[in-house]
């Protein structure tokens, strides 16, 4: 005789479960009206379990605190959600949980699943959809809340600043977008990149999207242009300075600037020395100076509009010591210029201490410069195809501006062929003779700007020396002709400029050229 314990689970065997759980009822029903309880039980034909609800689960109108939703962490057939505010009356509630429910053996989702219920004497039923994406970038945007604002007698555009809308949604894993149960009216429609969703938006960290007409329902069911997410340049503020190092001072501000200058007020040495530069990518302005032995020092910040004075404290004892490093190392592409990179503003190079031959040790012409808003030493020659290049510095080429100067730095580089690259010409159909700025792209976001052109007319572009690999061609329509692209402005109701980009990866290879392709930009 064998005698065993019953295994409970799936058997062995048969086909594998692909089906979602099913919603059976609920407690109240489903799209009840005259609610007035404080706690729903929903419950499905099987074992469900939720997964990340916190992200999922969507109420619409927005309560002020969050649904309390049980069991989570275990399978149930049941999920009771217990209602912490009070609710507003004739209202029509969505509690939208995306794709947070799922069976517990197998994870299929029940997708877009909704509960509604109304706490007037009817349930609100008009729809309108739409969709959204990047103003900027190619890459779709994840997770954006899409909001409705009932444009009534108290609106006012500031409203989105404060108050949590009257109907939102979210697109998650889709540009797309649904509203549902819809009430007739006149609406304002915004989208939201929020760090934190709570519906409200800050500019400073948010995206924003909005659509430039008045949403009508329910004349507007669908919307046809895209929402275009845009990040808001900030005005101008400084924040703070402070020392990071001795005679290095970070000035850190936010937004936009316009020719930031820091001005010495503290009375100094004839022999003091000082460079400023911005941070590439950074709200930050670096200041390098001669080393004094003070408590501080003072300072005048200033931009075309607004003066700050500043009182920086020393309490630093070390000096960054100079670590200088090549652009590249290997292969030097024909099209690129060597640099050597420094943490600290290079003030002086000695050209007799540097050595510069190819694979001949034949002494090779060149030209050499400091760059103005990097800490970086630029190299111009002729490159010749395959071949070997040496660079040797000495000890005292270059020294930075606290008298520090190099070890023996020793570079070797090399070059490719003609053949190992490939070429792109490309015909651009400026349709309405605009201002465009053209950057060829690549990356694995297409957000490394390989090179850019400016035209005005329809023309045929070429892009030469390009090494293997995948590009991207991008038109900026550049409506004020400032040569960048300009973000757009809530309040004044000013939608970015309009980036459009070439549908068609373009495939570089060797020895290759990639002809034909026409490129048609409308307005």
């Amino acid at each position: 005789m064998i005698i065993g314990c019953a295994k409970t689970g799936r058997p062995d065997g048969g086909p594998k479960d692909e089906d979602p759980p099913l919603f059976i009822t609920s407690k109240p029903p489903y799209e009840t009206i005259n609610f007035k309880s404080n706690e729903v039980e929903l419950v499905f034909n099987e074992f469900v379990k939720t997964r990340d609800l916190n992200k999922q689960l969507v109420v619409s109108p927005p309560l002020k605190n969050p649904l309390l939703v049980t069991p989570q962490g275990t399978a149930s057939k049941f999920l009771n959600i217990e209602i912490l505010d009070t609710l507003a009356p004739n209202t029509t509630y969505i509690f939208n949980f995306g794709n947070a429910i799922e069976d517990n053996n197998e994870s299929n989702k029940l997708e877009a699943f909704k509960y509604v219920f109304s706490t007037g004497t009817y349930i609100d039923s008009l729809k309108t959809e739409g969709f959204v994406k990047d103003a900027f970038l190619k890459k779709d945007p994840q997770k954006t809340n899409i909001l409705l604002y009932k444009l009534d007698s108290v609106f006012v555009d500031s409203i989105i600043y404060k108050q949590k809308p009257n109907y939102v949604t979210t697109a998650l894993d889709t540009t797309k977008f649904n509203f549902t149960n819809l009430k007739e009216g006149n609406y304002l429609l915004l989208a939201l990149k929020e760090s934190t969703s709570d519906y409200i938006y800050n500019p400073v960290t948010d995206k924003i999207a909005f659509y430039s007409d008045t949403l009508q329902l329910p004349k507007d069911s669908i919307i046809n242009k895209p929402l275009k997410l845009f990040k808001e340049t900030q005005p101008y503020k400084f924040k703070r300075a402070k020392e990071v190092s001795k005679g290095k001072i970070e000035f850190g501000f936010e937004g936009d600037v316009k020719d930031l200058k820091v001005s010495l007020l503290s009375n100094v040495p004839q022999d003091f020395k000082s460079i400023a530069k911005l941070e590439i990518d950074k709200d930050t302005l670096s200041y390098w100076h001669t080393p004094l032995e003070v408590d501080s020092l003072n300072f005048l910040v200033s931009n075309d509009i607004y003066l700050d004075t500043i009182t920086v404290m020393f309490r630093k004892k070390k000096i960054d010591s100079l670590k200088l490093s090549p652009s590249t190392s290997g292969t030097l592409h024909l099209r690129d210029t060597f640099f050597i990179k420094g943490n600290n503003p290079i003030i002086a190079i000695d050209t007799s201490k540097i050595t510069f031959t190819d694979k001949d040790t034949l002494n090779v012409k060149y030209t050499n410069f400091i760059s103005k808003k990097e800490n970086k030493i630029g190299f111009l020659f002729i490159k010749n195809q395959k071949q070997h290049y040496n660079i040797k510095a000495l000890p005292g080429s270059f020294k930075d501006i606290y008298n520090i100067e190099n070890d023996t730095l020793l570079y070797r580089l090399k070059t490719l062929e003609l053949e190992d690259y490939g070429k792109i010409t490309i015909n651009i159909v400026n349709t309405n003779q605009d201002y465009l700025i053209i950057d060829l792209l690549s990356g694995k976001e297409n957000d490394v700007i390989v090179e850019r052109k400016y035209i005005k007319n329809t023309e045929t572009l070429v892009f030469d020396l390009l090494e293997p690999k995948t590009y991207r061609i991008r038109a900026i329509i550049d409506a004020n002709k400032n040569n960048k692209w300009d973000t757009g402005n809530y309040l004044t109701k000013k939608q970015p400029e309009k980036v459009v980009y070439f549908e068609e990866e373009l495939k570089v290879r060797a020895n290759y050229y990639l002809e034909g392709n026409t490129f048609t930009i409308k307005n």
